[in-house]
């Protein structure tokens, strides 16, 4: 009772009417809220900008059955070297699937059944010249 009591003198005191401060807090809340659709629309404009942008910079890379490409590795990190070639292979185009996706195998695998799909966009065309593919090896001793 005495609670009721404070908040009526506060309100009274302050020359503060409940309904108009129930209307405003409703147009503050009406405002955040087209705030945020704007805030969520201005979002979706610039990412649907930026994907046309990345996605006009995509040059469209066209393979035909028994063209010889080099295959990019972007996942070999293992010794990271500014001379170091990230391309490798002469792999040859058994299949061209669709989407991007092709089916490649290693003339030189010991294995010429084995085939592998990957992303057209990992593969660059090879113009020829002797790929050597060099393999070391390192024995260590206990001393």
């Amino acid at each position: 009772m005495e609670l009721e009591h404070k908040a009526y003198w506060a309100l009274e005191f302050l020359n503060f009417d409940e309904s108009l401060a129930g209307e405003k807090r409703k147009l503050q809340l009406l405002e955040l809220e087209e705030m945020r659709m704007n805030a969520h629309e201005s979002s979706k404009l610039y990412k649907e900008k930026v994907k046309a942008y990345h996605d006009k910079k995509l040059l469209k890379k066209e393979f035909k059955l028994g063209q010889r490409v080099l295959l990019f590795n972007s996942r070999l990190k293992l010794f990271p070297g500014k001379l170091k070639s990230k391309c490798f292979g002469a792999f040859i185009i058994k299949d061209v699937k669709p989407y991007g996706a092709v089916e490649l195998f290693d003339p030189q695998s010991e294995t010429p059944d084995k085939t592998w799909i990957v992303n057209g966009q990992r593969l660059k065309q090879y113009h020829g010249g002797n790929i050597e593919r060099m393999t070391n090896l390192m024995f260590f001793q206990d001393t």
